[in-house]
């Protein structure tokens, strides 16, 4: 039976110290041949990057070695650190910034110089013998200057300025051919979820690129995640309807392969995002997100038809999704399922979990599961939120009372609370605490228009949305009015200090390396 006690005062089997030992952070994947690679981050190991490789034969083994630590600095964000080609791996180390070149058995050897310079984002030209790739040079004054170069990959230290026009410049991917280069690039004072172009230029017989011409985007336009399909066709996302959805370029006239009130982007944020790819039979298989809720599925693309795939995930990892054949690896997670990176076989639903971000096991009768809510807020306007009730079987509150609510606030701002198990969050509910996490206006899930309430208003109306949420749950009769509390980290660290600051409805908040200076900021 369990025992009657306080809100807030339950004793939870999830400490801090469980949720941190055995903890991974899983990021980027590639694939090479039957290989499948992915970085893992080891807070064990003071945060190093490590590539980590799953052969055929099904083990899991480190490619990079200490001290080096596979990790970009450009754009600061990173992202796109490592490449990989018949076994051998290009990788970014962090503290000096130079690509190292990794051949199967031999230790690294960095083919690019010692200098203020950083790369990321690149694919292999393997017909030259370079890689292609953004580089951010660091030696001059002021602004660090972006541009897309070649690469030497033998080391001979050879580089070589391909587009150098745009204040940023991102995804540079080559043709299946070898004889085209699109790219995206943008300019201040946008960032790329506001306003990119797709550039794209024929490539000579001595590989740099003639006149690019502009076939998507602009600054009002946010165009991402350019891919070559095999067959030679030019897919991408743009946000044109709204939303962002994907289209073709193909014969000079862009074509939307689906329209739908759906995103099959994030904001870029770090380089080399991947929300879908090819699979043998020409169809797109893709994830994506519908009212804050991510999904996997398969487009016929001369259909225009998409089939979500029966799969019990609820949020990606960053986008992170690569296909070969009829085979798709991807990173995803679900309220009761950790971060994992897996392995599924399109044509028979097999899944295979190649690695867990979480090595622990907690019954899942301590696991609070998220309900999606809507509710109004400023200006008779819709928000939206995930709330989590408490929850532990050990233990139930004295009848009439209500429980303390945690209010959280996203980074970014233009990122979006997850519904994949987060400890951080089942650390509170397990303890008598409600959880909300706000996916106030600005976040992504839920369309440009959505995303777009924040231009200019920031503190605003995420503050508004923050305060709004609180009240409602308080309302509808699912928190304590007089113990709302708020936390949040880096833009959402500045949404807690101006909730408090400008509004008495937190009794407590925690801001977490918040933004405090606008003005340094800007």
């Amino acid at each position: 039976m369990p025992s009657a006690a306080p809100y807030g005062s339950w004793k939870s089997p999830i400490t801090a110290d469980l949720i941190v030992a055995g903890t991974v952070g899983l990021g980027q994947i590639a694939l090479d041949r039957d290989d499948v690679y992915w970085v893992e981050m080891r807070p064990a190991e003071g945060g190093r990057m490590v590539v980590v490789r799953r052969s055929a034969s099904g083990d899991n083994v480190d490619v990079t070695s200490k001290p080096y630590s596979v990790r970009t600095r450009v754009h600061e964000y990173g992202g796109g650190a490592f490449l990989v080609s018949e076994g051998v791996v290009f990788f970014s180390n962090f503290t000096d910034q130079r690509i190292y070149r990794q051949d199967a058995g031999a230790e690294p050897r960095a083919i690019t110089p010692e200098a203020p310079l950083r790369y990321a984002d690149g694919v292999i030209d393997v017909e030259r013998g370079r890689i292609i790739c953004v580089r951010e040079d660091h030696s001059g004054e002021g602004e660090p200057v972006n541009a897309i170069v070649a690469v030497d990959v033998e080391g001979a230290y050879r580089q070589e300025t391909l587009f150098a026009d745009s204040d940023f410049c991102a995804a540079p991917r080559l043709s299946p051919g070898g004889d085209r280069l699109v790219w995206l690039a943008w300019n201040h004072p946008n960032m790329p979820w506001d306003g990119t172009e797709l550039l794209l230029a024929d490539l000579g017989e001595d590989g740099r690129p003639g006149a690019p011409q502009s076939i998507a985007g602009g600054t009002d336009e946010s165009v991402l995640q350019p891919l070559w399909s095999p067959d030679g066709d030019l897919y991408f996302a743009s946000d044109r309807s709204g939303w962002w959805n994907l289209y073709r370029w193909r014969g000079g006239e862009v074509q939307p392969v689906l329209e739908r009130e759906a995103e099959f982007a994030r904001p870029q944020w770090v380089f080399d995002p991947a929300a879908y790819g090819f699979l043998d039979s020409g169809r797109i298989v893709c994830s994506y997100v519908e009212r804050g809720e991510w999904n996997i599925g398969v487009i016929d693309v001369e259909e225009g038809a998409l089939t979500r795939l029966d799969l019990p995930y609820s949020e990606m990892g960053r986008g992170e999704l690569r296909a070969l054949g009829n085979r798709v690896v991807f990173s995803a997670s679900a309220p009761d399922k950790p971060m994992a990176v897996m392995s599924l076989d399109v044509a028979t639903g097999a899944v295979d979990i190649l690695q867990r971000a979480y090595g622990l096991s907690i019954d899942s009768s301590y696991l609070s599961s998220p309900e999606p809510v809507e509710f109004e807020t400023t200006g008779g306007k819709t928000a939206h939120a995930f709330y989590y009730p408490p929850r532990n079987p050990d233990f139930e509150a004295p009848e009439g009372e209500k429980p303390p609510l945690l209010v959280k606030s996203h980074g970014g701002p233009t990122a979006a609370a997850s519904t994949g198990l987060d400890f951080g969050i089942q650390f509170w509910t397990s303890r008598g605490f409600g959880v909300v996490d706000v996916n106030y206006g600005g976040s992504t899930g839920y369309g440009t228009e959505y995303r777009r309430r924040l231009n200019g208003a920031w503190g605003i109306v995420d503050v508004d949305d923050c305060v709004n949420a609180a009240r409602y749950l308080a309302a509808r009769g699912d928190a304590d009015p007089e113990r709302l509390a708020i936390d949040g980290g880096s833009a959402g660290g500045y949404t807690t200090l101006a909730a408090l600051t400008f509004h008495d409805v937190f009794k407590a908040g925690a801001s977490h390396y918040g933004v405090s200076d606008l003005e340094a900021l800007a």
